[in-house]
């Protein structure tokens, strides 16, 4: 349990990093709704991803992986779509937010793993 709280508040720093360094594609409004954003982007994660990762298969094994990234945009952009006071201004601001939470969620977890 403290490591899923752990992740959630490391997810929710890196929408609050997004926001920051991409302000006019990306605007969390403070750090409960990041949080709450970060619980969203989690159950989809869980539950969403895997169904588009095994639907876009085929796509993902012709491009290497790299597929993976727009998948995680798409996810992400879904998560905006629930009102919890995190925006995107399209699939840009999107991949560049899902980008973000990607690269600190990989170094987070190595340091907490």
């Amino acid at each position: 349990m403290q490591r899923f709280v752990l992740r959630l508040v490391i997810t929710a720093l890196a929408v609050l990093l997004a926001s920051y360094l991409f302000t006019d594609q990306i605007a969390a409004t403070d750090l409960a709704a990041a949080l709450l954003f970060a619980l969203v982007l989690g159950v989809l994660n869980a539950f969403l991803r895997p169904i588009i990762l095994l639907l876009t298969l085929p796509l993902t094994l012709l491009t290497l992986g790299l597929f993976t990234l727009v998948v995680n945009a798409i996810v992400f952009w879904v998560a905006t779509l629930f009102p919890v006071g995190v925006r995107v201004s399209g699939f840009a601001g999107a991949f560049l937010g899902a980008l973000v939470v990607s690269i600190v969620s990989f170094f987070a977890s190595r340091i907490i793993h």
